[in-house]
């Protein structure tokens, strides 16, 4: 709990510096309709340590993803994080400046970045990464905007299985530039969705954008979107929420995507009940003048010996506004050395190993699911996580299931809650974390609410 030690007369001051005569002249701008016409119902004042006791009775009610087998996924996952992440994202070398513009006090931050980009580049099969943006979702949204400023068009194509999240985000940024979205609707039931997307791309295209595994779970065939954005004179866009997908799938690159936009919250960063996370950008280089964040280089200093620098860094904050590739002004730096820590323990073979043992457990899963009636497992292919129909409405199955200490996935009407014709899809992830005592745990406790 926070100490906020301001008096009376402290406010009273405050107020007159900045000329206004009561608090409520603050929000003077906001339109009434928007303004609560009585308090908020809330209990009264109370003391610090009542507070205190009322606030951890309510926290305790939360049932943790770490106190209870969880199946929880659609876009944030739970992994388990080395103990050696938190030991070295805290030593010395990186407690440099927030934002390196000083490279010669600032060499340990500046080299993780680079090390970063290096990782990034590899695992979306890229030539180049920037040294991260806020999250997944921005990623996806500023891709969009620079297949804007590459191709000089301002229409986008958005695959129905783009995870909502991204979507809107997408829409938000595209809204305020004149950015035409388009897309066909989500349809889970079907596994081949790329000619819905194909026959959506014109002349007028700047990028199609696609995620895989989608929100759904079904691994999608980038190549032949690919062919037919190129044959336009479109860029694609490849999504991926479940980073360490790349540990065992094809990459994005080698199926011909232009862009890669991508979280990687699942190396290195807990849940965190929803942040903050990390955004992975990647992309040619032919196209990195577009790219917006910044970048990290190698050279050499006056002694001849291996430094590191920022080499491109077009944001707002280094140079004019209107020549700035992204208003993004910040990178998620601690949560980027987390993920750097985390992929360089792991290596090659031990990220392709913790994938393997992922989709065993997913396969494993769903394999036991198909035996509990009133479960019905749609996907055709996955990594760690597919969609399943339910007999009984998946938000009411999942309260049920909360009841009986089990997080047994998201429903999909969380996410797309206008879509009626959902309501009985539940999203069920499973990742190393989950044993077989918690498999067998979901499967007995589906068999019991659905009966």
């Amino acid at each position: 709990m926070r100490y906020l030690p301001l008096t009376d007369v402290d406010r009273a001051k405050m107020r007159a510096v900045i000329g206004i005569e009561t608090d409520a002249d603050l929000y003077a701008d906001v339109p009434r309709s928007a303004l609560l016409s009585q308090p908020v119902d809330l209990p009264g004042p109370q003391g610090e340590m009542e507070v205190e006791r009322a606030i951890a009775a309510l926290a305790a009610k939360n049932l943790s993803s770490a106190k209870a087998p969880s199946f929880l996924g659609a876009g944030a996952y739970r992994h388990h994080i080395p103990a050696t992440v938190d030991a070295m994202i805290q030593r010395g070398e990186f407690l440099t400046a927030y934002t390196p513009y000083q490279p010669e006090i600032s060499q340990g931050t500046l080299q993780m970045l680079f090390e970063f980009q290096t990782q990034v580049a590899m695992l979306t099969g890229m030539e180049v990464a920037n040294a991260s943006m806020y999250d997944g979702a921005t990623a996806c949204a500023e891709a969009v905007l620079m297949a804007g400023r590459v191709t000089r068009r301002h229409r986008a194509v958005l695959a129905g299985g783009l995870h909502p999240h991204y979507r809107d985000v997408t829409a938000t940024s595209a809204h305020f530039i004149g950015f035409d979205l388009v897309g066909p609707d989500s349809d889970p039931s079907h596994p081949a969705f790329a000619a819905s997307v194909i026959d959506l791309i014109d002349d007028n295209t700047a990028c199609v954008v696609v995620q895989t595994p989608d929100v759904f779970g079904r691994i999608i065939d980038l190549r032949p979107i690919a062919e037919a954005a190129h044959a336009r004179g479109a860029l694609l866009v490849a999504v991926t929420t479940e980073i360490l997908s790349l540990g065992l799938l094809e990459s994005p690159g080698a199926q011909g995507a232009d862009i890669v936009a991508a979280e990687g919250q699942s190396l290195g960063n807990p849940l965190g009940f929803g942040g903050p996370y990390v955004g992975l950008f990647a992309t040619r280089a032919s196209l990195v003048r577009q790219m917006p964040g910044r970048v990290a280089g190698q050279t050499l200093d006056v002694e001849g010996q291996r430094g590191w620098v920022l080499t491109l860094s077009t944001r707002e904050q280094h140079i004019r506004r209107e020549k700035a590739t992204s208003n993004i002004c910040t990178n998620s730096g601690l949560c980027a050395l987390a993920f750097s820590i985390h992929a360089a323990l792991l290596g090659e073979e031990g990220l392709g190993r913790l994938a393997r043992i992922n989709h065993a457990n997913a396969r494993a899963l769903a394999d036991r699911l198909t035996t509990v009636p009133g479960v019905e497992v749609l996907n055709e292919s996955f990594f760690n996580e597919f969609t399943v129909r339910l007999s009984k409405p998946a938000m009411d199955v999942a309260d049920a299931l909360a009841e009986r200490g089990i997080l047994g996935g998201v429903p999909v009407s969380r996410l797309l809650p206008e879509r009626t014709d959902l309501k009985d899809l539940m999203l069920v992830a499973v990742t190393e974390l989950n044993t077989g005592a918690d498999m067998d745990a979901l499967a007995n406790a589906l068999q019991e609410v659905l009966s």
